[in-house]
């Protein structure tokens, strides 16, 4: 009877372990090359399959998980993104580019629907839900925006073969949209806190979008727990930005950027053209002196949640520099240091501010970013208003192992390809053929004004290698309705997306995303100016000519016999005729008022 008991109230305890909803964040801070600083915040929160269903939300923002009901929307993953992640100084990209997005806006989802028709229904309806939530142009992509990729992208969530075989994947993207103030004044609504306490009270618009490079994503996903046969909703939050550390160190009453005298200038002597009129400034990430004010304006403001989150309180902010660096932080605070050397992290105090200043320092350890598996570069080719290409440039870092990956790309419906000049060349080894690079090709061409093409290729790159992909493509002709207002300004080609494969042998190992910048496409543009000119011509054309008409029309002709003649004395008579005339009635006038005052 004990045991019975014992096993009744570990169930009990796994259940309610499983019906509390949790919240936790994370922020990472990591030093970067050239005086440069990564932050990345992270914000989780989840809640169980069955309030989700029954619309009892506490964490999950309810504005957003009706949008998801409605839709009918089992996985959803949007990206905002601006800058351009420079991987050959900076690294592998954070999260191993899962959390990142393409310029502009992105978004795919999971959609649960019954035939494809159905599926683009639900499509579009999310579609212009998610652009009021957000306030971003996201009901712009339409049929000819959208894609349904078929190796690049698989479910993160938990799903059913059963459900799985009714979900439906839909992608498009917005590489016009500009990220600003208000795509992230939503995003913070979104979370428990709103931003006024925990890390989210360090998201500051200005900061943010003063960024070298800069990604907001959202996660929601089922996920289903290994040790309990319950399944949970999970919504992750992430911002990733690369701040320059004396940009942001600018005070907000002059923020100008000026030249720093001479005497103040930190130069790499041993460059050999180093003088006293050249100077190369040399890396002073190391040194540089840096606090959360500084970077962010502003101090985390205690903790979010803390009386309403059960057991111990995780650690909120970590920071990778090395253990002989001195980390200055607030009173309350604990520290735990990683066993590595190089992590330390901190629990934040309930209700008082935390503040972290690193002092300017040397040291000689070495904190080397981990390279990225694959380095990628995309951009046209050729010349002139007909037709052009497009070249991309695969490199394989790595002296010992290939890379297989799948290269996704999605084209506007004017830009058409010829796939007959796809070639992918290797210039160190010309004799390897292309079948073994290129291992297949899914093509869906593109429809005018109806769907754009899309092009997903299995590609192999040897060990350090280079794989030069290129192929041609000609310019549709558009309707001058069809051409946006800045039309000379060109139209924006949404970027690659790169997937690599996890590694079969090791069963920890993931995908790992790549993206390559976005294009910028010149099409023939007539001159918008001529409607104008035709329509002055057209006027004076016309009240030339009915001006004409109607004077043949209305003015009356008669002879010259009949025209009176002219005589001066009779003109000086008619004048002096009217002029009696008025006079004689304003004296009848003034008469009649005086016998009326009599």
């Amino acid at each position: 009877m004990r045991r019975f008991y014992l096993l009744l109230l570990s169930l009990l305890l796994a259940v309610f372990a499983i019906a509390d909803p949790q919240y936790e964040e994370h922020l990472h801070l990591e030093p970067l090359p050239q005086g440069l600083l990564l932050a990345s915040f992270n914000f989780k929160s989840n809640a169980t399959l069955q309030s989700f269903e029954q619309q009892h939300f506490r964490y999950i923002p309810r504005s957003l998980g009706q949008i998801l009901q409605h839709a009918r929307t089992k996985e959803l993953h949007l990206r905002f993104s601006s800058g351009r992640w420079n991987a050959e100084s900076w690294g592998a990209r954070p999260w191993d580019g899962t959390k990142e997005g393409g310029t502009g806006v992105e978004v795919w989802a999971w959609i649960e629907a019954d035939t494809g028709e159905e599926a683009s229904l639900h499509w579009i309806t999310l579609n212009h839900a998610l652009s009021g939530l957000f306030c971003a142009s996201l009901n712009f992509i339409d049929s000819t925006r959208t894609t349904r990729p078929v190796h690049t992208y698989e479910p993160v969530g938990d799903h059913s073969n059963t459900s799985l075989s009714s979900l439906h994947l839909l992608h498009g993207t917005l590489p016009r949209e500009v990220v600003c103030t208000e795509n992230l004044t939503p995003f913070l609504k979104l979370l428990p806190c709103k931003g006024k306490a925990g890390i989210s009270s360090l998201l500051n618009g200005h900061k943010l979008f003063d960024a070298s490079w800069q990604s907001m994503s959202i996660d929601v996903r089922p996920v289903c727990l290994e040790n309990s046969s319950g399944c949970i909703v999970e919504m992750e939050q992430t911002i990733d930005m690369v701040l320059d550390i004396e940009r942001s160190k600018r005070p907000h009453d002059n923020p100008i950027p000026r030249p720093a005298p001479a005497e103040q200038l930190i130069c790499d002597t041993s460059k050999p053209y180093s003088s006293s009129e050249a100077c190369f400034p040399m890396d002073i990430s190391s040194t540089q002196s840096w606090s959360l004010s500084d970077v962010f304006g502003r101090p985390i403001k205690g903790s979010c949640l803390a009386n309403d989150i059960r057991g111990d309180r995780s650690e909120s902010v970590c920071t990778r520099v090395p253990y002989e660096h001195q980390v200055f932080t607030s009173q309350g605070s604990v520290e735990r240091k990683d066993p590595s050397g190089i992590h330390r992290c901190y629990i934040l105090p309930e209700n008082d501010i935390f503040e972290m200043a690193l002092p300017q320092q040397e040291s000689k350890a070495v904190m080397p970013r981990p390279s990225p598996p694959l380095y990628a570069s995309r951009s046209f080719t050729g010349h002139g208003q007909e037709r052009g290409g497009v070249q991309t440039l695969l490199t394989n870092p790595s002296p010992n192992a290939a890379v297989s990956f799948t290269y996704f790309e999605t084209l506007p419906w004017f830009m058409k390809p010829y796939l007959h000049t796809l070639k992918a060349r290797i210039a160190a080894l010309p004799s390897i053929p292309q079948e073994e690079i290129i291992k297949s090709i899914y093509y869906r061409p593109a429809l005018d004004r109806q769907r754009g093409t899309q092009l997903e290729l299995q590609i192999t790159v040897p060990p350090a290698s280079t794989v030069r992909l290129t192929y041609d493509f000609e310019k549709a002709i558009l309707r001058y309705t069809e051409y946006p207002p800045d039309a000379n300004r060109g139209f924006d080609v949404a970027p690659a997306v790169i997937r690599l494969h996890p590694d079969r042998t090791d069963p920890s190992s993931k995908a790992v995303y790549l993206r390559t910048t976005s294009l910028l496409l010149s099409l023939p543009t007539p001159d918008f100016s001529m409607p104008y000119n035709v329509i002055i011509l057209t006027s004076t054309v016309i009240a030339l000519a009915f001006g004409s008409i109607y004077n043949l029309l209305v003015r009356r002709f008669v002879g010259a016999d009949e025209v009176e003649s002219f005589s001066l004395a009779k003109i000086k008579a008619r004048i002096k005729g009217r002029l009696k005339g008025r006079f004689g009635v304003l004296v009848d006038r003034f008469s009649n008022k005086e016998k009326k005052t009599q």
